[in-house]
């Protein structure tokens, strides 16, 4: 049991963010992963959040940056704590409200806009499964 413990303790936490976008019709956004990275699977957009910046700032730069979109950060819905391997996931997920630009993949192979009934459509992330009933209340809510 201690050995579990130290290794948990020495464990590389990744703090990361998501954009949970939502467009006029209250669908959301999933983005599939390219092949070669998480075998394909579906994820909400994000990413690092570097140095200085807070998790509102990253989400928007990341989004710039993967999709070529605009978005307003609106609250945070969820926080996934994830155990990976070597890893530890903390990502902090945003509601946001799509602003404007023009959809453009610059690192995902797929985007579908899903409405709440569509969310089991795609096979998602395990993480990103994590924050699945958080979402659905919410998409309920407004």
């Amino acid at each position: 049991m201690e050995d579990l413990e130290k290794m948990e303790k020495n464990r590389k936490v990744l703090e990361v963010v998501a954009a949970l976008i939502f467009d006029d019709s209250g669908r959301v956004l999933a983005t599939q992963c390219a092949p070669h990275k998480h075998g394909g699977g579906w994820e909400f957009p994000g990413g690092k959040i570097e140095p200085g910046e807070s998790q509102q700032e990253a989400v928007v730069r990341e989004i710039r940056e993967e999709l070529a979109l605009e978005v307003a950060v609106g609250p945070l819905l969820h926080t996934v704590n994830w155990h990976y391997p070597s890893f530890h996931l903390r990502m902090h997920c945003y509601a946001c409200t799509l602003l404007g630009g023009e959809l453009t993949l610059r690192e995902h192979a797929d985007a579908r806009w899903l409405a709440a009934d569509a969310l089991d459509t795609v096979p998602w992330l395990p993480a990103d499964v994590d924050v699945l009933p958080a979402l659905a209340a919410y998409m309920r809510r407004v």
